[in-house]
C-alpha cells in the first residue's frame, strides 16, 4: 500500500494558555495566538506562509497579511492536518498553517458546550444531549461484554492525574482523583458520572506543516505516518445504537474507528505493538475502552481489562491522554481540542512534555472523535521519517 505525506514534516506546535475562561479573547483571536506560536515555535515567519487550514483561515490569512495564499476553511482536526499534508505534498504549499481556538462559547449555560446541546428536531425531541448519546454506547458494551463502573472511573481517574500533574493544564493541581472519588462524582448520564465527561475550557492552538526539504532548517520534525477517517454521518442527527450502519455492510457505530485504525496501520506499514503513546480523544471514559479495542491493543470486551493491568497509565505499556485530555487539560471549542491530542503526540515524539514523558517514544497514535458523534479519526506520527 502506497504511503501518503511521506515528504511532509509537522515542524511547529503551539497551545496558548488555557483556562476556564480568558479574558479579552474570542475564538478567533485566540486562534491568532496558537498561530503566531507555533511559527515561532518553527522558526518561520509569516510570510513565508502560503496555506491556512482552520476554522477561521480566511480571517489568519487577512490578520497575518499572507495573501494571495491557499486557504481552506475546516472545523475539524486529523483531517483538517491530513488537508494541510495534501497541500504540501502535492506542491500547491510549502508551509501551512492549522489553527484553532474556542474563547466567550460559554456564555448560555456557562458550564456547559454549546455543541453538547444539538437543536435538532431529530433528537431535541427525545431530550437527547452528548453525555446520553456515548452513554448509550457505553451501556451497550457494559451488557455485553461486562465492563464495570469501576473501569471506567480508572480510565477517568487516571487522565484526569495526567493534568493534575501537567503546569500547563487546566486542572493542574486540582488532584489528586481516586476511581472513588470519580464514582462518587454526580449522576450526569447513567454511567457517566460528572467526572466520567470532559469538561469545558478556552485556549488556542497552532501546527505547521512543511515539506521534508524545508524541515532540515527547523529545529524539530515529527512524520505523518498514516492517517485515515471513519463517519457514519453527521453527529447528534441520529440516535446512535451500537448496531448502526449507515447504508453498507460495515463495521457499526460502535466499532467506528476500527476501519480508520486498519487502514493508517497498513499505510504506515506499522502495527499497534509498534505504538509508544497513544494520545486518545478522551470525551468521556468508556470511550478511551472503546478506542482501545477498535484500534486493536486489545481484544473486544478486553478493555477494561488492559486499563485495571495498568497498561495505560505512565509506566505501562500504552500509556495514553498524557497530558489530560479533554477531562483535565483543556476542552477548547470543537477543532481546538482535537488538534491538540495531535499537539501533545508531537511533543511525546520530540521529548518535551513537561510532564509525562514517555521515554524513547518513536511512534505515537493520536484520535479525534468517538462512537456517540458517529466518527473517528485516526492519525500516527514518527520521530524519524517513512
Amino acid at each position: 500500500m502506497p504511503r501518503p505525506y511521506q515528504g511532509v514534516a509537522i515542524v511547529g506546535i503551539h497551545n496558548t494558555q488555557q483556562a476556564i475562561k480568558l479574558e479579552g479573547h474570542d475564538s478567533e483571536s485566540i486562534a491568532l495566538l496558537g498561530a503566531l506560536g507555533a511559527l515561532v515555535d518553527a522558526g518561520i515567519e509569516p510570510h513565508q506562509v502560503d496555506g491556512v487550514v482552520g476554522q477561521f483561515a480566511q480571517e489568519t490569512v487577512l490578520e497575518l497579511g499572507l495573501g494571495p495564499c491557499t486557504r481552506r476553511p475546516n472545523m475539524l482536526g486529523i483531517p483538517a492536518l491530513q488537508e494541510a499534508a495534501c497541500l504540501v505534498e502535492s506542491g500547491e504549499c510549502q508551509v501551512v498553517l492549522v489553527s484553532a481556538g474556542g474563547a466567550r462559547l460559554h456564555v448560555g449555560r456557562s458550564h456547559t458546550a454549546p455543541w453538547t446541546r444539538p437543536a435538532n428536531e431529530l433528537v431535541v425531541g427525545y431530550g437527547l444531549f452528548t453525555a446520553a448519546e456515548f452513554a448509550l454506547m457505553a451501556r451497550r458494551h457494559m451488557v455485553t461484554y461486562g465492563t464495570t463502573p469501576e473501569q471506567l472511573a480508572l480510565v477517568a481517574a487516571t487522565i484526569r492525574n495526567n493534568g493534575h500533574d501537567n503546569p500547563e493544564a487546566v486542572y493542574y493541581g486540582k488532584g489528586p482523583f481516586t476511581p472513588e472519588a470519580i464514582l462518587e462524582s454526580r449522576m450526569v448520564a447513567d454511567p457517566f458520572h460528572l467526572l466520567d465527561c470532559s469538561m469545558t475550557s478556552e485556549g488556542g492552538c497552532g501546527i505547521v506543516l512543511t515539506s521534508s526539504d524545508r524541515a532540515r532548517d527547523c529545529r524539530f520534525a515529527t512524520w505523518i505516518l498514516g492517517a485515515a477517517s471513519d463517519s457514519h454521518g453527521p453527529s447528534y442527527t441520529v440516535a446512535p445504537v451500537w448496531d448502526y450502519r449507515s447504508g453498507r455492510d460495515s463495521d457499526p457505530a460502535g466499532e467506528v474507528g476500527r476501519r480508520a485504525a486498519r487502514l493508517a496501520f497498513q499505510s504506515a506499514g506499522l502495527s499497534p505493538r509498534d505504538v509508544d503513546v497513544a494520545e486518545l480523544y478522551d470525551p468521556f471514559s468508556f470511550e478511551i475502552i472503546r478506542q482501545l479495542e477498535v484500534f486493536g491493543f486489545c481484544p473486544p470486551g478486553e478493555g477494561g481489562a488492559f486499563v485495571e493491568a495498568g497498561q495505560i497509565a505512565q509506566g505501562g505499556d500504552l500509556p495514553c491522554t498524557t497530558d489530560g485530555g479533554t477531562m483535565s487539560f483543556s476542552h477548547a471549542g470543537i477543532s481546538a481540542q482535537q488538534l491538540q491530542r495531535v499537539i501533545r503526540g508531537v511533543e511525546q515524539l520530540r521529548g518535551t512534555c513537561r510532564s509525562h514523558q514517555v521515554r524513547g517514544a518513536r511512534v505515537a497514535l493520536c484520535s479525534n472523535g468517538g462512537s456517540g458523534a458517529l466518527f473517528t479519526d485516526v492519525l500516527l506520527l514518527g520521530s524519524e521519517r517513512p
